[in-house]
């Protein structure tokens, strides 16, 4: 079976993108996505990652409109893609990009 090796991005909505960008930068030192292929993102240290799903009126998350989007790392597309289908789980056709290629869930 073809598995996740690791989460490539997290995604998420905010009212002041870039202030919010500057927060995470000063106080926990996470770099914000770059605006080109060129220059290198932030790269985390290998380890654990916690990954739980919550029911769906928690309020852990705060308001219930909070949404998100989470890149995961493969180490083969193809064969994932092939494995989902089989199991009728929707994609999208794979995308090329200059830092890889993405399919997405649906």
């Amino acid at each position: 079976m073809e598995r996740v090796v690791g989460i490539g991005g997290f995604f998420f909505r905010a009212e002041n993108p870039t202030s919010l960008g500057q927060w995470y930068l000063e106080h926990l030192g996470i770099n914000m996505a770059p605006g080109d292929y060129e220059t290198e993102p932030w790269s985390q240290e290998a380890g654990p990652t916690a990954f739980a799903p919550f029911e769906k009126g928690t309020q852990y998350f705060g308001s219930a409109d909070r949404q998100w989007m989470i890149n995961f790392r493969v180490r083969d597309l193809d064969a994932i893609i092939g494995q989902l289908r089989a199991a009728k789980i929707e994609m999208t056709e794979p995308e090329d990009y200059p830092n890889g290629r993405f399919a997405r869930l649906l």
